[in-house]
């Protein structure tokens, strides 16, 4: 079997083939496969074939065949149909390995997004071939309960649900009741979110639907699912309140009432003992309150007693926290002027050294130098304060007033608009306005007044030329400008750096000279 699969592998990786090609190809080769597979005594060929299939890719090419667009196939549905069949049946049975998570997690909710979606397509084209899609859908959930909710809630499968004729949804009704029975543990393999979809999935029809044979089978798979699911049926149906009155109002004398008497009653021994449930689980609900209450009584003495306790504990933590505290910042307070004192007499200390190295001749020199640098500190640095502090003034003054004059001016400006506004004359009408056409002669008039008018105002129209010429003008003077103020500023760099060499010359001059008195 290697070979065919490997053959059909290498056929299907030709990118010459069109989809229609693919397909026929597909089909053709699952078809021979399988066929010599299904004639070995031995069921583990088969196994091992469509294990094959799913390793080698060719599954992934037939799901993606499914998934084109209905334009791409060119209205092929009998063949789309039948490769739909033949995945579903290669789905059922593979073995996949160590590739078990891919195939279950996203290989197998491809090939049922796949099959719904051309099942949806081909709803109103063939009822045949949606037959056939159905089965193919209900053959791979026998398999693979988990694509149950999938199905429940794809979008493919409610545009299939909304279509309004009754066929289809008597062919999805089937479908789900063949495969409930047919797998005895497809139910019971279900996940309450799973089952109550199916179940609203009956009750809808039975409240949408005005078809006998689609309320028959509705009612058929709900009581299909109460047969092999119950006390959790029983549950589930709780959400579906009126079902009863529904059945027993819309659905008798349709030639199935021993169905719906079977159904209604099954429903309403779940009320009962619902009923009953619901007084015994108040009385427990009643219980557990008042022994809650008794030891809550009981134990709020001792929990009023901590809450005390606990209180006066945090108060006093905080007093405790906030004493330490404040002594810590006396202390650091304390530590600080300790400092300070400490750096005072260490700088009148080595001052005295300082004077006591200085000759006496020098000592009240050097002293009122001294005196003479904290002065000028002093005073730069309230000479700055003032500033700044004239400065902010001024500039928030000046601000104000600006903002007052743009004030000012701006309702000026909203009167003097408003009462030309009022004095504008109201607009005249031009004397052309109302006339059929302009005569020969008035027409050379007005062609005699315009040339008058443009004689006597001659146009202030330059030429090109011109403007050329003056933009040319306008660039020399802009550059010798630049050229002008590039020299200046040169003058000043340079005559900035003789200043400053010649401060320098001085300060050298005046150090040689205390160098030499010394």
């Amino acid at each position: 079997m290697e070979p065919l699969v490997s053959e059909l592998k290498r056929q299907l990786e030709d990118e010459n083939l069109s989809p229609e090609q693919k397909v026929k190809l597909l089909n053709d080769g699952l078809n021979k496969t399988l066929n010599m597979a299904a004639v070995q005594m031995s069921s583990s060929v088969l196994i091992r074939v469509k294990s094959q299939l799913y390793l080698s890719g060719i599954l992934r090419h037939c799901v993606l065949l499914l998934s084109l667009d209905a334009r791409r196939l060119q209205g092929n549905w009998s063949a789309a149909a039948t490769l739909a069949q033949l995945t579903s049946s290669c789905c059922v049975g593979v073995e996949p390995g160590e590739h078990s998570e891919a195939f279950h997690r996203l290989f197998l909710p491809s090939v049922m997004d796949a099959l719904l979606s051309l099942a949806s397509q081909l709803m109103r084209r063939s009822e045949s071939l949606f037959r056939k899609l159905m089965d193919a859908v209900g053959w791979l959930l026998r398999a693979h309960t988990q694509l149950t909710t999938q199905v429940l809630s794809s979008v493919h499968y409610e545009h299939i649900q909304m279509c309004d004729d009754a066929a289809m949804s008597l062919l999805c009704v089937q479908m789900w009741s063949q495969t409930c029975t047919a797998s005895s543990d497809f139910l019971s393999g279900l996940s309450d979110d799973s089952a109550l979809l199916l179940l609203n999935e009956a009750v809808g029809q039975l409240a949408v639907s005005n078809e006998p044979a689609v309320g028959g089978a509705s009612i058929g798979l709900i009581l299909l699912m109460a047969s092999q699911m119950e006390r959790r049926l029983q549950l589930l149906l709780r959400s579906f309140r009126g079902l009863d009155s529904l059945l027993d109002k819309d659905w008798r004398g349709w030639g199935f009432d021993e169905d719906v008497d079977q159904l209604i009653a099954f429903i309403q021994s779940g009320k009962s003992t619902t009923c009953t449930e619901r007084v015994r689980a108040a009385c427990v609900i009643q219980a557990a309150w008042r022994s809650f209450q008794t030891r809550r009584r009981v134990k709020s003495l001792n929990r009023a007693v901590s809450t005390l306790q606990k209180r006066y504990r945090a108060r006093r933590r905080q007093q405790q926290q906030r004493k330490e505290a404040q002594h810590w910042e006396e202390e650091l307070k304390y530590q600080v002027c300790v400092r300070r004192q400490q750096a005072r007499r260490e700088f009148h200390q080595k001052q005295r050294q300082l004077l006591q190295l200085l000759p006496p001749d020098q000592v009240q020199s050097y002293l009122q130098e001294c005196e003479r640098r904290a002065a000028v500190l002093i005073q730069s640095v309230w000479r700055g304060f003032r500033e700044r502090q004239r400065y902010n003034s001024t500039h928030r003054h000046t601000l104000r007033d600006t903002h007052t004059k743009q004030q000012a001016a701006r309702t000026l400006q909203r009167a003097v608009r408003r009462f030309l506004q009022k004095r504008k004359p109201p607009p005249t009408s031009f004397f052309w306005i109302g006339q059929n056409g302009l005569t020969d002669s008035r027409r050379v008039e007005l062609k005699r007044q315009v040339e008058e008018y443009i004689a006597v105002h001659p146009s202030s129209y330059v030429c090109r030329q011109d403007c050329e010429r003056l933009h040319e003008e306008v660039q020399l003077l802009l550059l010798s400008e630049l050229q002008r103020g590039e020299q200046q500023r040169r003058e000043e760099q340079r005559r900035e750096a003789l200043l400053a060499h010649t401060h320098t010359q001085l300060e050298l001059l005046r150090g040689h000279k205390h160098t030499h008195k010394d």
